[in-house]
């Protein structure tokens, strides 16, 4: 048992799909939420938020960081020890955006629950809570473990996630737009069956992303973010967003995607070539001349994780 109940950690933002890797592909970014928790013996909590959407974040018990650390409570016995918190937000991960807000809120009352009963589960066991709470593993697992991440769902139920780096450096450049998208919206223009050419034509692009990113292979990745299941029925969700694709692409970006369910645009860039800076600008230029306001991050890939800091 820890000998102090006040624990600080900070969570990653995280991309899911990365094109064409629907709902198991993910990966994290160096933008973070920060979170210090504080287990109380009363029943009382107090939330406090500061940062990206501070102003709707629920301060009461339906606050998604508190019902994640309440599941870590109930399940190792200790929640007739800890009936309230003291919880303090600073988020800098854009909320509504396709970068994993509610799964770095999630892993965030997860991991500092779990390190303040002093860790009765391991990461394997988070990821199973957080899947639980999500609904899919592609944003929870690279906020847990970092990196890119694979994640399968077995016929039981049980979630498998791969972790790893890639060879090849890259800088990832987010067009983040000024409006909000729910999951929700998202998931009801997809259809319910995909033509067989589509899901072929997903499977192999997934591959051969893997792959590519595995082994370093630059020449293999021109085609392999590219989306037949997701993208297309989103496009109309992000007025412009071919457009951009087709910016960042004419810029030397090695690839672009709808980050998550969106209605953020995620481009990728070789680290030596230093060309992100110019695809940020067209990506933003370009939002605008279809209406939309947008800004750009330039970010790394995140290679931790959720890390506790004190």
């Amino acid at each position: 048992m820890a000998e102090l109940n006040t624990v600080k950690v900070k969570v990653p933002a995280t991309s899911a799909n990365c094109g064409p890797g629907f709902d198991c592909l993910g990966l994290a970014v160096t933008v973070y939420n920060e979170l210090e928790m504080t287990l109380l013996e009363e029943n009382k909590l107090l939330i406090e938020s500061t940062g990206e959407g501070a102003e709707s974040i629920p301060t009461d018990d339906k606050n998604i960081v508190w019902k994640s650390a309440r599941m870590v409570l109930e399940r190792s016995g200790f929640g007739h020890k800890f009936k309230g918190a003291i919880i303090k937000m600073n988020n800098n991960v854009p909320m509504s955006r396709g970068l994993g807000s509610s799964a770095a809120a999630i892993v965030a009352g997860l991991v500092a629950a779990n390190e303040i009963i002093g860790k009765p589960f391991n990461k394997q066991d988070l990821l199973k809570f957080a899947t639980e709470i999500e609904g899919h593993p592609d944003n929870v697992a690279p906020a847990l473990f970092g990196g890119f991440t694979v994640s399968v769902v077995d016929n039981k139920g049980a979630v498998q996630t791969f972790s790893f780096l890639p060879k090849l450096k890259l800088k990832m450049i987010v067009a983040v737009p000024d409006f909000q998208l729910s999951t929700r919206t998202a998931r009801q223009v997809l259809p319910a069956n995909v033509p067989l050419k589509d899901a072929i034509f997903n499977i192999s692009r997934a591959s051969m992303l893997i792959a590519a990113l595995i082994q370093g292979k630059e020449n293999f990745l021109s085609c392999a973010f590219d989306d037949a299941l997701h993208q297309p029925y989103r496009k109309e969700l992000v007025p412009g967003m071919n457009e951009v694709f087709d910016a960042a692409k004419k810029s030397d970006a090695i690839g672009v995607a709808l980050s998550g369910a969106g209605p953020c645009l995620i481009a990728f860039s070789p680290m030596h070539k230093h060309i992100e800076n110019n695809i940020a600008t067209e990506m933003v230029q370009t939002f605008k001349q279809h209406g939309v306001q947008s800004s750009a991050m330039i970010l790394d890939l995140d290679t931790k994780g959720a890390t506790v800091l004190n």
